[in-house]
């Protein structure tokens, strides 16, 4: 797109590149976490889920910068990581003291929710290893430098983890940026990852410093309230009423105290029940905000994870799609069918992607 510049396709080793930390994710399928007796794993996280959807669903080639404690956990995430498609070839292993005095793997346990009882999720991911990254610990100048990528991509979940990961954030996209990288960061705020280190206070102040490198803002319906202070006009508390002229003026807000950012995009959800959403997204280009295709009354079987699946259509759109109507549309479908399916990542292939925002029905496929 050219409001953007994106490199060409083959010029750099990677399409891709995120940096977060990735969790085991233990789910109880249809059961609660606090009475179920089995978990089924899967691997996830809020930045690495972007990377993962361009290569498994879109064929793009991406990676992970992320660090990992070197033991049968860690080995069971990169195998799921493997199997995502996405290059572990920059994940730092950092090795076992034997018990986790020192380091260890997230964990992540999440239940789906149903009807009235909403989605619940417990994390476990103190110590971990990607949240003592700190300053000069990945060679940023080889990756961006010498290896080369073309989109760059982190976010509000990785800066959340420890005093440290800020710097690993920031040192980042000054290198991605001096080399010609589109840096794109999801405010993602989680509310249990700030509430013991200063709170919306501490968010805030982290945000707004990453978000003078950024070109892509992406967030949720509260996101930009929360992480960077921006209010939404005429909107109720719950966010069950989606006033879309509130949310232009905000956005339109949001461009001018960051006139580095070309392109800002949010979701749009209402939450009627746990099972049953309106989605949709708008994204200012240009100067121009665009409306996605709505999908109302949305049966939602896994909800965690459609932030991220929206990140990383709409990421494709934009690096293949001169069009912002279509990237905007190919996130929020994208987003719309991994909400369909269990786990944090994407199920979809571009096919049913591309049928979806074409407005195809559900029938069978044979």
């Amino acid at each position: 797109m050219s409001v953007l510049n994106v490199k060409q396709q083959g010029s750099c080793k990677y399409d891709c590149i995120s940096l977060g930390e990735v969790m085991l994710r233990l789910d109880p399928g249809d059961g609660r976490i606090k009475n179920t007796r089995e978990f089924r794993v899967w691997e996830g996280g809020g930045e690495y889920n972007v990377s993962r959807g361009l290569r498994k669903c879109f064929g793009l080639t991406t990676a992970i910068v992320t660090a990992l404690a070197d033991n049968e956990v860690g080995r069971l995430v990169e195998d799921l990581m493997l199997q995502g498609g996405v290059d572990v070839s920059l994940v730092k292993w950092v090795p076992y003291d034997g018990i986790g005095r020192t380091v260890r793997n997230g964990l992540n346990f999440t239940e789906r929710g149903f009807g009235i009882r909403g989605a619940l999720g417990v994390s476990d991911r103190g110590n971990t290893a990607a949240s003592q990254l700190k300053k000069g610990d990945i060679d940023w100048e080889y990756i961006f430098g010498t290896l080369g990528a073309r989109w760059f991509h982190t976010g509000g979940i990785f800066a959340a983890l420890s005093d440290t990961t800020p710097d690993v954030v920031i040192e980042a996209v000054k290198v991605a940026k001096k080399h010609g990288t589109i840096v794109s960061y999801d405010l993602n705020y989680r509310p249990s990852l700030w509430s013991y280190i200063g709170g919306k206070a501490r968010a805030q102040e982290v945000n707004r410093e990453i978000a003078s490198y950024v070109d892509v803002m992406i967030g949720n319906e509260e996101d930009f309230t929360a992480c960077l202070g921006f209010e939404v006009e005429g909107n109720d508390e719950n966010l069950q009423e989606l006033n879309l002229s509130g949310y232009e003026k905000m956005i339109n807000q949001v461009v001018k105290t960051y006139p580095n950012f070309k392109i800002v995009a949010t979701t749009l959800r209402t939450v009627k029940t746990a099972t049953i959403n309106d989605w949709s997204a708008i994204c200012w280009v240009g100067g121009q905000v665009y409306k996605a295709n709505e999908y109302n009354s949305l049966e939602i079987y896994d909800r965690v994870g459609g932030g991220d699946s929206f990140a990383s259509g709409l990421v494709y759109g934009l690096m293949t799609m001169d069009d912002p109507q279509k990237a905007l549309n190919c996130g929020v479908a994208h987003g719309a069918l991994a909400m369909t399916t269990p786990g944090d990542t994407s199920m979809a292939s571009l096919k049913e992607v591309e049928n979806v925002m074409k407005g195809a029905g559900a029938r069978v496929q044979r």
